[in-house]
C-alpha cells in the first residue's frame, strides 16, 4: 500500500503469533486486490473495463458500496474516484488495519495496536499515541492517551499534497495535516475515510463537519503552524 504497517501487542500467545501470520497475509492479499498503482489488480481492472463489477471479488462491490456511504454522510467531499480515477484507498487503508485486528482479536489479544501509516486502531490499553509534526520531521504536535483509541491522519507530509478536493479537482492545500480520533473497535475504516473528507473541505468547514459528529474530535495544522481543535480534543490529550 505504499507504507508501513506495524504491530504493537502486548499479551502474545502462540494463537496470537499465529493471527499476526494471518494479518500479514490478509494485509498482502487486500494490497493485490485493491491497490490502484498494480496493473493486475481487480481494481485497475475494472477501472479500465476489463473486468466487470459483478464478476470481481465480492469484497470490491461492497468496499465501493462503503465509499458511497461515506460520500453521502460528508456531502460529497469523499470520493472513491479523486480525480476522475477509480482509487478506494481513503476507506481501504483503515478498513485493513481494521481486518487485521479483528484476526488478533480473535486469536484471543485484548490487548494491542496496528498502525497503517499512521492511521491507528488500538484495542485495550491505555496507550499513548503521538501524531506526528507535518512541519518538524521526527517530532510530535501532540500525544494521545486512552483505551480503545482510533487515530487517523490525512495530510501532506508523507505524500506530499495527494488529497483532492473532489469538488474543484484540484489538491487540497488549506491544511498540513487533519487528525480525527474517536474510541471503539472496528472504527477506523470510517474514521479514516473522514479525515480524508474533513482535509479536502479545509479547516474551517472541516472542523464544522467534524464538531457535529457525536464522539469525533480532530485536531488541524495549517500551513503557518497554526493549530485549530475541535472544542472535546483535550480530553483525549496525553
Amino acid at each position: 500500500m505504499g507504507t508501513v504497517f506495524s504491530f504493537a501487542v502486548r499479551d502474545p500467545s502462540p494463537a496470537v503469533d499465529e493471527a499476526l501470520r494471518e494479518a500479514v497475509a490478509r494485509l498482502h492479499a487486500i494490497d493485490a486486490l485493491f491497490s490502484p498503482y498494480r496493473e493486475e489488480s481487480e481494481l485497475s481492472r475494472v477501472a479500465r473495463g476489463e473486468l466487470a463489477l459483478a464478476d470481481a471479488d465480492p469484497e470490491l462491490a461492497e468496499v465501493l458500496e462503503r465509499c458511497r456511504e461515506v460520500e453521502t454522510e460528508t456531502d460529497g467531499w469523499f470520493t472513491a474516484c479523486p480525480g476522475g480515477r477509480l482509487d478506494p484507498s481513503g476507506w481501504v487503508k483503515g478498513w485493513a488495519v481494521n481486518e487485521a485486528c479483528a484476526l488478533l482479536c480473535r486469536a484471543g489479544s485484548t490487548e494491542h495496536c496496528v498502525n497503517g501509516g499512521g492511521d491507528i486502531q488500538s484495542v485495550g490499553g491505555p496507550w499513548r499515541i503521538g501524531i506526528a509534526d507535518p512541519a518538524r520531521p521526527r517530532k510530535l504536535a501532540a500525544v494521545l492517551a486512552g483505551r480503545d483509541l482510533v487515530v487517523a491522519t490525512s495530510g501532506t507530509a508523507e505524500r506530499g499534497a495527494h488529497v483532492v478536493n473532489p469538488h474543484s479537482g484540484e489538491a487540497a492545500t488549506d491544511l498540513l495535516s487533519l487528525t480525527l480520533v474517536t474510541n471503539g473497535p472496528g472504527r477506523l475504516a470510517r474514521t479514516d475515510a473522514w479525515a480524508t473528507a474533513v482535509f479536502a473541505m479545509g479547516p474551517e468547514r472541516g472542523l464544522a463537519w467534524a464538531e457535529r459528529q457525536p464522539t469525533l474530535e480532530a485536531l488541524a495544522i495549517l500551513p503557518d503552524g497554526t493549530r485549530l481543535a475541535t472544542n472535546g480534543f483535550l480530553r483525549f490529550a496525553g
